[in-house]
């Protein structure tokens, strides 16, 4: 399989404060890598260097198989980006900023725009300012603009942000068949984790500055926790009772109902459900729940976190302004 990105060893200190160590990560072509972390943890810092906008400490970056520090500019011709807060000219309609874009890449300018709308769903606004567009829509036009010219790869930092759950899921089908049917890769940050879960192939967890974790989807689905848990309303006592007295593990959750822990119940709930009912207790729901990517990742990272991204922004400006980064 194609390797598209690939980081050694990639780290980032501003004076003595680090803001990554030695992250290495690799990302093939067709993937959908979700890239998590807390805020500050150097998940936008890390994509700043992976579009050559900040330089590493130390450690090299690979994109297609050529090394950024010696990469030519034609290199950009295959990658898209939106990094934070998209970028527009604020008195320019949506097609006026898309064919601005399609000039300065060489494209056709009416038809490139048109098409991206059309991806995009920004058709019906092709003549308002983007002074005037919603948040969620001003986020539709910077990814846009990072897709106009069907780049190979995609980095994108925090891309559903201020969306609607209609423009969250319709990114979302975009993305993943852009990944599926035409094998464009996909380097992906989002707070939104349960998203990621539904869109991500593979997941990087980075915390303090390091990487803690790669794990597929697949086994994302092995490593979460289960647990079988019964609303038995008004008689959660008299269940615990009787179901401790099966040889079955009963707690009481947050929400008035009983959880029952082990392999044996979550294999088995009919047999829950039966000495529940046989003892004439209100059983009124009985489903195995499982761990969402939020409750994983903030047990992976604990409750804690480092500095806020806006240090790690305020680090990004030093360097930007010249400061002793290098």
């Amino acid at each position: 399989m194609q390797e598209m990105i690939r980081t050694e060893k990639l780290t980032k200190r501003y004076g003595d404060y680090p803001v990554l160590s030695d992250v290495s990560l690799s990302v093939n072509r067709g993937e959908i890598y979700g890239f998590l972390g807390l805020n500050g943890a150097g998940k936008t810092t890390t994509i700043r260097m992976l579009l050559g906008m900040i330089r590493p400490t130390s450690g090299d970056i690979y994109i297609r198989g050529r090394c950024l520090r010696d990469a030519k500019p034609d290199l950009w011709r295959h990658v898209g980006y939106l990094v934070e807060t998209p970028y527009a000219y604020p008195n320019f309609t949506v097609r006026d900023n898309l064919r601005m874009i399609a000039r300065l890449r060489g494209l056709s300018e009416q038809s490139a725009a048109d098409a991206v709308m059309e991806k995009l769903q920004l058709t019906r606004y092709a003549n308002t300012k983007s002074k005037n567009l919603s948040l969620g829509n001003a986020q539709k036009l910077g990814l846009a603009k990072a897709m106009i010219h069907n780049p190979a790869i995609l980095i994108l930092d925090e891309p559903t942000n201020a969306l609607d759950p209609a423009g969250i899921v319709q990114v979302r089908e975009l993305l993943r068949s852009l990944a599926e049917h035409e094998g464009v890769t996909v380097f992906i940050s989002s707070h939104i984790l349960e998203e990621m879960s539904k869109l991500a192939s593979r997941i990087g967890i980075i915390h303090g500055g390091s990487l803690v974790q790669e794990i597929t989807s697949r086994q994302f689905e092995q490593l979460r926790r289960k647990r079988l848990v019964a609303d038995v309303r008004g008689a959660s006592v008299a269940a615990a009772e009787l179901l401790t007295g099966a040889g079955y593990t009963v707690q009481p959750t947050a929400e008035g109902r009983i959880e029952i822990a082990g392999e044996h119940a979550l294999g088995q709930p009919e047999r829950i459900a039966r000495l529940i009912v046989d003892a004439k207790l209100p059983l009124a729901a009985l489903k195995v729940e499982e761990e969402g990517l939020e409750s994983y990742f903030l047990n992976i990272v604990g409750a804690g976190g480092p500095s806020s991204r806006e240090e790690e922004a305020s680090a990004d400006r030093e360097l930007e302004q010249g400061g002793s980064s290098k």
